[in-house]
């Protein structure tokens, strides 16, 4: 099989429909060489008996259905773990992501040599104020931090060589770095197309104030982890050493002074370099902490169940 279409959504039932049938249109060179794989992140309409029809009536059509809503990041891991392509494209099913972008994406990474192509959508039909200057400012932030040169890190339109997708590990909220993480694993033949954005015509945007700001924190996380995830002892160590040193210095000038030259002077407690010295070291004592239990985490990480699946089309 050489494409692997992986689809989450969350109450998208109005779209499913006209999405599949775009898609199956859009490949109708491939015949049945590929696959769709739908992800029902815990839907509270109609989505999954949407799904389930499709599935009896395309062979080559799968879903997976959440227990409940577990994030967009989730979705992706399940459906990257049942993917069989040799490439495997993800999208929205909110009908913004069009189908006819897929096969010169997948032919560019031929061309190009590439690891993933990400979609760029230059001209986009959204709210300016609500969420094209957030997302401007967004990917300005992620360009700065991650050093990969894309212009939408947000596009839900990517094409991954399979070993991409088989390689890394999604987590959290962390579907908006997937470049950036398969570029920490040494996938860093990273490219990306100017695709069409189409307004969406069904149900309501999952894009809010809380997620532009996660965006954010997310970035700093990935950041941290892509620097000292492997060594968080190095980042901590070095910060506790410093605050210790401060501490320690900032005491022994205490005690110099106090010793031998204003003897008389007022007590140490009610200087105000006491309290400097005293939460430098409180600090540095718990960096060092969070250091080593870092370093335990690590050493002692096992594979966490993070979503249920309820129900699946797979035999």
């Amino acid at each position: 099989m050489e494409i692997s279409i992986v689809i989450p959504l969350l109450n998208e039932s109005e779209s499913i429909l006209p999405l599949h049938n775009w898609i199956i249109s859009s490949l109708e060179k491939k015949k049945n060489d590929y696959e769709i794989i739908f992800i029902d992140d815990g839907s509270s309409d109609y989505s999954w008996e949407v799904i389930a029809e499709l599935c009896k009536k395309y062979p080559n059509t799968h879903g997976i259905q959440f227990s409940k809503n577990y994030g967009k990041s989730q979705a992706l891991h399940a459906g990257f773990t049942k993917a069989q392509g040799d490439f495997v494209v993800t999208m929205d099913a909110d009908l913004q992501d069009s189908p006819e972008e897929i096969l010169s994406m997948i032919t560019q990474i031929k061309e190009e040599d590439l690891d993933l192509i990400s979609g760029w959508k230059k001209k986009r039909y959204d709210s300016f104020l609500l969420k094209n200057l957030p997302s401007k400012l967004f990917n300005w932030a992620a360009r700065r931090v991650s050093g990969i040169k894309l212009h939408d890190f947000n596009c839900g339109l990517k094409v991954y060589k399979k070993e991409v997708i088989k390689n890394i590990q999604v987590f959290g909220e962390m579907h908006r770095y997937i470049p950036v993480i398969a570029a920490h694993e040494g996938f860093d033949k990273i490219n990306e197309k100017v695709v069409q954005h189409q307004a969406r015509k069904y149900g309501k945007t999952k894009f809010g104030a809380d997620r532009f700001l996660n965006g954010f924190l997310d970035l700093i996380t990935l950041w941290f982890i892509n620097g000292f995830g492997k060594r968080p002892m190095h980042f901590f160590g070095f910060w506790g050493t410093l605050m210790l040193l401060v501490g320690f210095g900032f005491t022994l000038y205490l005690g110099i002074d106090k010793l031998y030259f204003n003897t008389q002077s007022r007590l140490i407690t009610q200087r105000p370099e006491f309290f400097i010295a005293l939460t430098m070291m409180i600090l540095g004592a718990q960096s060092f902490i969070a250091g080593f239990l870092g370093e335990i985490l690590i050493r002692h990480n096992k594979n966490i169940k993070r979503y249920n699946i309820t129900k699946t089309t797979y035999e």
